[in-house]
């Protein structure tokens, strides 16, 4: 029988790779077409890449039409032959490769695809990797504008994503919860904002300004780099409220909650 221990590990495992399958994977998108090398690089491109590993029950992954350039994301396996493929041996591997970790390089497929999509694919992914990677705000403002933008809608989907695997500490929370709706922004950048509602046990993410009504509760930045210095910890949460450049609209309990549940995010990704 196994320990209490090595049970929470083991769930922590599983909890970490389908964050990085489904909260993590898709900010690909992002940066192949908020990078201006990367856009201009991709401009003609089309293909379908994909990411998987085998697990318990078969095989899982997440996989991406590229046509012209344009992304579309889509979780689980292609139902055929990507033209690109990364493929680990187990949850595990997947996990500790994103997470910066040497462990045995994935099998890979597609390696001499037409028009260098291969290559291109996985510049693609090191450049998220380096962006998310940052201890420190990036130098260049266009590398701000992605890596919030990224953070944002990895922690609305991530919350949202451990909700419907029913997480512990997650899905009581939302289960309990009125029609709420949680959000991200940065003042005079609406294209960085995020927000995830959630009504008794259900819960749905998405990128942008919620507009059918005032949100709920609103952590809302005064800048690029005030968000940053919260998303990166380099910064002092109250701090930064009693100075302006964080505001809390709604209630302080519920920020602390919504502080909870992305905090909890990045400790699996991490």
């Amino acid at each position: 029988m196994k320990s209490k221990k090595v049970r929470a590990n083991m769930d922590n495992e599983y909890y970490s790779n389908m964050l990085f399958l489904r909260s993590v994977l898709p900010v690909l998108k992002t940066v192949a077409e908020g990078k201006q090398s990367l856009r201009k690089s991709w401009t003609g491109k089309s293909g379908i890449c994909q990411i998987s590993c085998s697990t318990e029950e078969g095989r899982d992954g997440t996989h991406f039409f590229i046509e012209n350039g344009e992304w579309t994301v889509k979780s689980g396996l292609y139902d055929g032959k990507p033209d690109v493929e990364l493929i680990f041996k187990n949850r595990r591997h997947l996990n500790q490769f994103f997470k910066g970790k040497q462990l045995p390089f994935p099998a890979l497929k597609g390696v001499f695809a037409k028009g260098g999509l291969f290559l291109l694919f996985m510049k693609t992914l090191i450049s998220m990797g380096g962006i998310l990677a940052s201890k420190t705000p990036p130098k260049e403002e266009e590398d701000q504008k992605i890596l919030v933008k990224c953070m944002f809608n990895l922690l609305s989907n991530g919350i949202s994503t451990l909700n419907k695997l029913g997480h512990p500490e997650v899905h009581p929370w939302v289960k309990t919860s009125p029609d709420r709706v949680y959000a991200w922004r940065v003042d005079e950048h609406d294209e960085l904002s995020a927000h995830i509602r959630l009504k008794a046990g259900n819960s749905r993410a998405a990128r942008g300004i919620y507009k059918r009504s005032m949100p709920f509760f609103t952590m809302r930045f005064d800048s690029i780099l005030s968000a940053l210095g919260i998303l990166l910890d380099t910064d002092d949460m109250l701090a930064s409220t009693m100075s302006g450049k964080l505001t809390m609209e709604g209630g302080p309990e519920f920020g602390a909650q919504l502080g909870d549940r992305m905090l909890l995010v990045g400790s699996l990704i991490q």
